[in-house]
């Protein structure tokens, strides 16, 4: 059983695979999971498992937390490449998101200017106009896309609430290129579930391009997952999704 359950509500700074060295921002408790999917490849685990007994942090918890880590590495290093909002589930379902967005903002600006602030998403609250115009304002607005493929996502990503996949594509578009969108490709010994197959990689590039955003993360299983079952996506495999995207004139990034 995986059990990473990060600090709350500042973790880090840690070396990042896509993003460099990156202070993390935790917006749910320090005891447990928070997260609108149950994915079958947390790091942090099943929902079920990590059940919090603490409240999620206050706004002003997160900005006295967050200078004070800012000053002591204006101090001692190291210098941050990123402060990016992740952690024990999904940033974007505090309450008070959009104004800790402005809060960390100002921070950086003021402690660390070439920093880059990082939302990392699963595109589960872009119905809220709050944390769309929130998203708008930050340098990384990432934002996850498996597949476009229903019983996948119910199956790997495990919405624990309403999910309707056409209304979040729809949603992404409507940020006009001013996302990233970052999808985990793997296979799963198990259910045969693979979605590095034609079957799930076609059409899920055809939706990428509609939404155009400035730039595609793909990647694949780096830590400990809940489920055993499943595989890491093979070198090969990823480039291979990397060309297909690079032909439609699509930025990639790829983290084996």
């Amino acid at each position: 059983m995986s059990t990473v359950i990060y600090p709350s509500p500042v973790f880090g700074p840690v070396r990042s695979r896509r993003l460099g060295v990156s202070l993390g921002i935790n917006l749910l408790p320090a005891d447990g999971k928070v997260c609108t999917f149950d994915c079958v490849y947390c790091e942090c685990g099943y929902n079920k498992d990590h059940k919090p007994h603490t409240p999620l942090p206050s706004r002003e918890e997160v900005r006295e937390a967050l200078e004070a880590k800012l000053q002591d590495m204006q101090t001692n290093g190291p210098t941050p490449d990123v402060l990016t909002f992740a952690g024990n589930g999904e940033p974007t379902v505090h309450p008070h998101f959009a104004g800790i967005i402005d809060d960390v903002l100002a921070l950086r600006d003021a402690y660390f200017p070439n920093a880059k602030v990082s939302v990392l998403s699963n595109a589960t609250q872009l119905h809220r106009a709050d944390v769309v115009k929130a998203l708008l304002k930050v340098d990384n607005n990432i934002q996850k896309l498996d597949t476009v493929d229903e019983n996948y996502i119910r199956s790997t990503d495990r919405p624990t609430g309403k999910y309707d996949l056409s209304a979040v594509v729809r949603q992404l578009k409507e940020f006009h290129g001013q996302v990233i969108i970052q999808t985990m490709f793997m296979g799963n010994r198990q259910s045969r579930l693979d979605n590095t197959s034609d079957e799930y990689v076609l059409p899920w590039l055809r939706t990428v391009k509609e939404i155009a955003p400035r730039q595609v993360m793909i990647y694949t299983i780096d830590r400990e997952t809940p489920d055993k079952n499943l595989v890491k996506a093979e070198p090969e495999q990823l480039d291979r999704i990397a060309s297909l995207l690079r032909k439609e004139g699509l930025t990639v990034s790829v983290s084996y």
